[in-house]
Formats: structure tokens, sequence, C-alpha cells
């Protein structure tokens, strides 16, 4: 904050730290929400990915979902490898993506 003091205080601006703390606080969730709308759809195809890490002396697993592109969806940190791990991070990717649309043309009904 007081970088982005400085720098209007270059350009002729007087403005108080605490002035662009308020800012921050007003308007942070707006732009917030702002950049999850204008975040691209996630691939329809993706996969998991583990990785065995040491943090703190401490051996735990860090669970990645990955799509199509390389574009890293969701992460999860937990001390297990077991099947209620991998179904938490399912979860929570769809939660928070839903489900995916799969290419192509629309499925139509057959006469019979």
């Amino acid at each position: 904050m007081r970088d982005v003091e400085d720098l209007l205080a270059e350009r002729g601006i007087v403005v108080s730290y605490e002035s662009i703390r308020r800012w921050i606080v007003y308007f942070e969730p707006m732009i917030a929400a702002d950049l999850c709308k204008r975040r691209p759809k996630p691939h329809t195809s993706w996969h998991p990915d583990e990785v065995y890490l040491k943090i703190d002396g401490r051996m735990i697993y860090l669970w990645r979902a990955v799509d199509a592109e390389g574009e890293i969806l969701d992460v999860l940190v937990q001390s297990k490898r077991d099947k209620q791990a991998a179904l938490k991070l399912m979860r929570k990717l769809l939660k928070r993506y839903g489900r995916f649309q799969l290419p192509g043309p629309p499925l139509r009904k057959q006469r019979t």
C-alpha cells in the first residue's frame, strides 16, 4: 500500500496509505468477482496428479487436478493417500466447475 502511495506521489497525487487500504477493502470483492467471471472454462478432459512432499518435516500428499491444456484447476493437501482424499478433490472440483459439457454435436433421439 505504501508503494502505491509513493507511485501516486510521483505523479503529484497526495493520498495516504490508509485511504488506499480502504479502497482495497471496498473494491477487492468486485474485482475478484469480475476476474472469476472472465476466467476461461477448463478443458473438458482433465486428470488428477499427486506428489509426495516433505513440508515442515512431515511427508504429505499434494493432489492437483490438471486439465488437458496444463491449467491447474484445484489443489488439495492431505496426509493420507486413500479413496477419501481423491473423493474430496473430486467433490471440490464438481462443486466449483459443475459438470463438464462434452464437445461435439448434441445427441439425437433415434426413431424406433
